[in-house]
């Protein structure tokens, strides 16, 4: 195990990235964990942090190590050392405090035990799954093989044209496939080509109301699209707590 990690981490360069995937993902865990201990109001557990009867919510800590991880990950000069594992865990800590409440910050209002609460556990997977993809050696915008050689000018076309995809299927309302595309060529070019969702951007432009299009976009949406996300909220459900009715 020790060779393996240092070969596949270390030797390899991804040593700050395992460190904040690793206590990014545990933080995740422990906070969901605790903050669904405290809404069961279990005695046993400690509650909320309410000095002088402000509640402080975690994202406030969260911002704290992020800082503390990124300024002193700044002053690291060797990415394998022992120092750069530390600020780059310090920072995971600190993001996920973060991302964890993303939709508090969006709506500027607290809604963590709300149907717009889902946001930010969204958020957080997809966080996990970027830094999962670059973990496995997927480099974004394939930069790293692009540009390793000396025709410029076709590496820096390949790399307009994902991020042209990409756009294309965040504007079609396809988020997953947006950002990871990013990462994976082809799925962008998928969620470029394929129909949008009602409601996004490209429908909104693009499809009248009552055509062809908008009418498959919306069956597509009843017969495929929910019942993922059905599965997915009973996954997240699992995970992070339900949302109150």
């Amino acid at each position: 195990m020790g060779h393996w990690f240092a070969r596949e981490i270390v030797d390899a360069g991804k040593l700050r990235l395992f460190c904040f995937f690793v206590l990014f993902l545990l933080t995740f865990l422990f906070i969901r964990f605790s903050v669904r201990m405290i809404r069961k109001q279990v005695r046993w557990w400690p509650g909320n942090v309410t000095p002088g009867g402000t509640h402080i919510h975690h994202v406030v800590f969260g911002l704290v190590f992020m800082c503390l991880g990124g300024i002193g990950g700044l002053a690291v000069q060797d990415g394998s050392s022992p120092p750069a594992g530390v600020t780059a865990a310090v920072f995971g800590v600190g993001a996920a405090l973060v991302l964890d409440e993303f939709a508090l910050v969006l709506h500027l209002q607290d809604v963590y035990w709300t149907e717009q609460g889902r946001l930010s556990v969204d958020t957080v997977f997809m966080a996990l799954a970027l830094c999962g993809l670059g973990l496995l050696g997927i480099s974004p915008l394939e930069v790293d093989e692009l540009f390793t050689g000396e025709d410029l000018i076709n590496g820096g076309l390949v790399v307009a044209a994902n991020i042209l995809f990409a756009v294309l299927s965040l504007s079609k309302g396809k988020i997953w496939t947006g950002l990871i595309g990013v990462y994976l060529t082809p799925l962008a070019l998928v969620g470029a080509i394929r129909l949008a969702r009602p409601g996004s951007p490209w429908a909104r432009w693009r499809y009248r109301e009552g055509s062809r299009k908008l009418r498959r976009a919306e069956w597509r949406e009843h017969r495929i699209r929910e019942p993922i996300e059905r599965f997915k909220h009973t996954v997240q459900d699992a995970i992070a707590g339900r949302p109150t009715p």
